[in-house]
């Protein structure tokens, strides 16, 4: 049953479309060229951002910073720190990350409670910010970006109490 339903909707849509006199064809062909235009715009500020990311990983500069903070806070794991500095960057990276923790550490480690709580407690701010103020031609992202930011320390510093807490 599941494998109809999606031909089910478009064959419906069609019919919804006859009825009302409205040319399918041409409008799902302007859906698509929006959708190029979109990806057009769009895609510089992805590839910057993936660009940087992969500097940040490949550098080591991103493991010289978790050392560094291991040493400050040693009672948190230390494959938690990555996960907290590439969240305000990149979705995918946490959660490559994430998925990392959970295989080497355990999700019931202390760890895991502190990735998973980190995981919905902040968000990818420097994506967000390169990817949907650049695609909307937003230049004065500095408040913005600064309310992010502490957004983001909050939410770290939170996931690390409530992890520690609750474990």
């Amino acid at each position: 049953m599941s494998n109809w339903i999606l031909p089910g909707i478009i064959v419906l849509l069609f019919i919804w479309a006859f009825f009302q006199k409205i040319n399918a064809y041409q409008s799902f062909v302007n859906g698509v060229k929006e959708g190029l235009d979109l990806f057009v715009s769009i895609y510089p500020a992805m590839l910057a951002m993936l660009f940087m990311v992969a500097i940040l990983e490949k550098s080591g500069l991103m493991m010289t910073i978790s050392h560094f903070f291991q040493q400050v806070f040693p009672a948190i794991p230390s494959s938690v720190w990555p996960m907290a500095f590439f969240r305000p960057i990149s979705g995918n990276a946490s959660l490559a990350i994430l998925h990392s923790i959970f295989a080497v550490d355990g999700v019931d480690s202390l760890a895991g409670f502190i990735g998973s709580i980190l995981q919905g407690a902040t968000d990818t701010t420097f994506y967000v910010i390169a990817l949907y103020f650049g695609s909307v031609g937003i230049r004065k992202i500095g408040n913005s970006l600064l309310i992010g930011v502490i957004a983001d320390v909050a939410g770290i510093c939170a996931a690390i109490l409530l992890g520690m807490y609750f474990f």
